[in-house]
């Protein structure tokens, strides 16, 4: 009868070529532990805030939602009947983590949708607690919230144009709406639009509007320098025509999940191609014409809102207000021409978009300078005649008398029978009538009379304090989940863990003193010959001691064993 110890190792010879192999792509456990670290560092960038409370017991709140299109997918046709559904940012992550979701971005008066009869009861709610159980979790068929709102936003589809959103394909800067209507009310309950479907313009028109030709640029002398500048260009590239979608190739908004551009505009771009990031701004799309430039409003009511309360019409083109836009590109252009004046101001050749830094040059430079700053050298008395005695300071706005209307001193509203959009500036609250009879207007959208505050969850702990069970790295999870159980159970799991530990180091000990690489086949030996007896792990640990006595003897087929030796990594 065979040796069961030369049988073992007869065995084992085998698994040192697969093992030598394997190294190549083999890591230490503190190599494992970094990278894991690394990704969780990610991850918390991405996913900044905690996700373990769900936010119905807040209330109607103005916070970030999302429409879940694997537990609720919107019909095909527009028209078909639909129940629509939003659910908060940790429920996002914890309920639906796995699932599409659309980000929908700021919903004002909104309560949390999940666990309620919106979604199916398959779709339980993971974060709050069951009524009928007193447990955390499996939350179905609950009452929705009957002052929710919902859009069109819910079912993937934005602006007037009704398109579904495709986060890989949209590339232009889209602008949310006021919103100072529901959908029931005639508005467009906080939508977001395409700047060339705000003057009028259909996409495919829009898209003609800004296609530049195909250039053959193997026509082109490469050797004939343009203004004593010689400029490199591929032979072999072609520009192609700007897509239908592209109305800004550097901006767009948050993904179905991206970021917000200057407060009211989204940067879509979140996988711009490295070829294209270097390009100038001078060759990014126009924004349509009549659409105003992005520094010179901080929101706008979309036409379908200014519709449904008329009231607001007179507001365009008075202080803090800029004039309308309508939904027509040809009475754009006319407004355009006639606002348009012979200006002696030089023209900016360096660049097509006025940036903000140039307006506070200018102001800067209209302004006569003061005395240089005063050296230690100079004469005291010298330099205080230098300054001016009066110095005029801004004034508070005085308070409007209750009884004086403001609207009756604004010109009329305009007569068009075209829809328009109004933009507004940053203080255009500042200009608002308050008097008795308008305040009961404004009163209905408290978002004209002072700015909302969106909710945001506690930013996730990165390490530090005491982290929730749903947040921090998998160690404090771990560790936050272990201090919430049962004393008895936290202390058998203790003793298995400790159990294992032990056991595992005997088996890796070997593989640390000669430096080799621990195998895939190594693993799964020991775990088949792991019954939880000292003789089974012994055995393990045996055998690849032997093999690697054998490898280091020269036996195994000669030479023809790998005899590298891996960094230890315990």
């Amino acid at each position: 009868m065979a040796d069961p110890q030369t049988s073992n190792m007869s065995q084992s010879r085998p698994r040192s070529k697969s093992m030598s192999q394997a190294s190549e792509s083999s890591q230490t456990a503190a190599e494992y532990i970094k990278e894991q670290l690394s990704l969780e560092v990610e991850a918390r960038e991405a996913l900044p805030y905690q996700f373990d409370t769900c936010t119905r017991d807040l209330g109607a709140i103005r916070q970030s939602l999302f429409s879940c299109l694997t537990c609720n997918p919107p019909p095909e046709e527009p028209s078909e009947a639909y129940t629509p559904a939003g659910v908060c940012y940790s429920c996002s992550i914890s309920c639906h983590g796995e699932h599409t979701l659309v980000e929908l971005f700021a919903k004002r008066s909104f309560v949390c949708d999940c666990g309620t009869t919106r979604l199916p009861e398959a779709s339980a709610c993971t974060l709050r607690v069951n009524s009928k159980t007193g447990q955390k979790g499996d939350v179905t068929g609950e009452e929705p919230a009957a002052g929710n709102h919902y859009n069109q936003n819910f079912r993937n589809r934005f602006c007037g144009c009704n398109e579904q959103y495709d986060p890989h394909q949209e590339k232009g800067t889209m602008f949310q709406c006021l919103g100072l209507g529901t959908v029931e009310d005639g508005g467009c309950g906080e939508d977001w639009w395409h700047p060339e479907c705000v003057v009028g313009l259909s996409r495919e028109e829009y898209k003609k509007s800004i296609e530049k030709p195909k250039i053959d640029k193997t026509k082109e002398s490469p050797n004939k320098p343009a203004n004593g500048i010689t400029k490199e260009v591929s032979v072999t590239r072609e520009e192609e025509p700007v897509d239908v979608l592209d109305v800004h190739s550097s901006a767009r908004r948050p993904s179905i999940v991206t970021s917000i551009a200057a407060g009211n505009g989204i940067d879509g771009n979140n996988t711009a191609a490295d070829a294209d990031g270097d390009e100038d701004e001078d060759d990014e799309p126009p924004l349509p014409p009549g659409f105003p430039n992005e520094d010179d409003f901080d929101t706008f009511i979309c036409y379908k809102c200014v519709e449904a309360f008329p009231w607001i019409k007179k507001y365009a083109g008075t202080p803090g207000f800029l004039p309308p836009v309508y939904f027509s590109a040809t009475l754009n252009t006319k407004a355009a021409e006639a606002s348009t004046a012979p200006v002696s101001k030089p023209v900016n050749s360096e660049s097509k978009k006025r940036k903000a830094s140039d307006d506070d040059e200018e102001s800067v430079n209209s302004i006569p300078m003061g005395p240089p700053k005063r050296q230690k050298s100079e004469d005291l008395a010298t330099t205080l005649s230098s300054v001016p005695e009066t110095v005029t300071l801004p004034l508070t706005p005085k308070k409007q008398d209750s009884n004086i209307c403001k609207l009756s001193t604004l010109p009329p509203a305009p007569t068009s029978t075209t829809p328009f959009t109004i933009f507004l500036k940053q203080d255009f609250r500042d200009h608002l009538c308050h008097c008795t009879t308008c305040f009961p207007l404004l009163k209905a959208h408290t978002q004209l009379i002072e700015e909302e505050d969106t909710y945001e969850p506690p930013i996730s702990e990165d390490g530090e304090g005491a982290p929730s069970a749903g947040t921090g790295s998998i160690y404090d999870r771990g560790e936050a989940a272990f201090s919430t159980m049962d004393r008895a159970r936290a202390i058998q799991g203790a003793m298995a863990y400790a159990h294992l530990k032990d056991n595992l180091k005997t088996f890796l000990q070997p593989f640390a003193e000669s430096g080799q690489a621990v195998g895939a086949e190594d693993i799964k030996a020991y775990f088949e010959k792991l019954r939880g007896d000292e003789k089974g792990i012994k055995e393990a640990a045996g055998s690849a001691a032997q093999s690697n006595r054998k490898n280091d003897d020269g036996e195994n087929g000669g030479n023809s064993g790998d005899n590298r030796r891996e960094q230890s990594g315990y």
